[in-house]
């Protein structure tokens, strides 16, 4: 299903080519528009795709949090989704948002989650079919799993974590890492007091992994990436951090499902939780 089956676990993309052979298959699989831009999906998107706003439907409004497990189960039956439903997310900006939405998935232990490969834009470049009308599905049944927090890492472990040494990718801009933005115009919401990155950190932007049409780079140039040119041990725990855990899980699928990384967690804190703490060290 993936374009590279030289992934360490390449039955978890599957090809625009497979979503349109399957997605009218709505009673075992459903497909996940995620986008940054939550617009998007109003001006067309793949027929019998929902949509999952990342601010609204994935983040608590009232705590800085995802929601529960129990608002998950919710969300998941609304849009018709089962323990069993295969779910294929994808969405704009190589699927910086598609990754973020399957790995919240993840965080709640939902088992058969796929990415497209390409995301929206692939899709779309190709001429494939888009609607702008929203489906309709039963509501299911669901129990969702306390979160997982071998995924997820919070910030006084990411504090012991960078004590001892450990490995740390920063998968921002050079800018941010060196602390030379401050503020992304964009994002007001997401700022810090201080700029620079956790110390030890490697700098590997998240957009690295993508090629000039949202797929995922080889096997092969991932590893060079990573591994030859970062020297990052597969073996050894690994977190992966940005502004607010977006971008992060871009590059923890990246390190998990296509170069096989054992233990990488996402850090959602990330810089402006870091950036805005008393008491812990940074570098510019």
């Amino acid at each position: 299903m993936a374009s590279d089956s030289q992934y360490a676990h390449s039955d978890v993309l599957v090809s625009t080519e497979w979503v349109a052979k399957h997605l009218h298959n709505t009673e075992s699989l459903r497909l996940v528009e995620s986008n940054e831009d939550v617009l998007l999906y109003h001006t067309g998107h793949i027929p019998n795709a929902v949509r999952i706003d990342w601010v609204n439907d994935l983040n608590d409004q009232l705590v800085r949090d995802y929601i529960g497990h129990e608002r998950f189960a919710i969300l998941c039956a609304e849009h018709g989704i089962s323990n069993d439903t295969t779910v294929v997310f994808y969405g704009d900006k190589s699927n910086w948002w598609a990754c973020y939405a399957f790995w919240v998935f993840k965080l709640y232990g939902h088992d058969k989650c796929l990415i497209i490969d390409g995301g929206r834009s692939k899709w779309i470049a190709e001429g494939r079919a888009v609607t702008t009308n929203v489906p309709s599905f039963p509501p299911a049944t669901y129990s969702a799993q306390p979160q997982d927090r071998s995924i997820r890492a919070f910030r006084d472990e990411v504090l012991t974590h960078q004590h001892k040494g450990g490995a740390l990718v920063d998968v921002r801009s050079p800018a941010e890492f060196t602390g030379t933005l401050l503020h992304m115009p964009a994002y007001p919401q997401e700022g810090a007091l201080r700029g620079g990155h956790i110390p030890g950190a490697h700098n590997i932007p998240w957009s690295r992994a993508a090629n000039p049409d949202d797929t995922f780079k080889s096997r092969k140039d991932l590893e060079d990436i990573y591994i030859k040119e970062q020297a990052l041990d597969p073996t050894k725990d690994t977190v992966a951090y940005c502004r607010i855990g977006e971008r992060s899980s871009h590059s923890w699928f990246v390190l998990t499902y296509l170069l096989g990384f054992e233990s990488v967690r996402n850090y959602d804190g990330s810089w402006t939780e870091w950036g805005n703490m008393v008491g812990v060290p940074i570098e510019k």
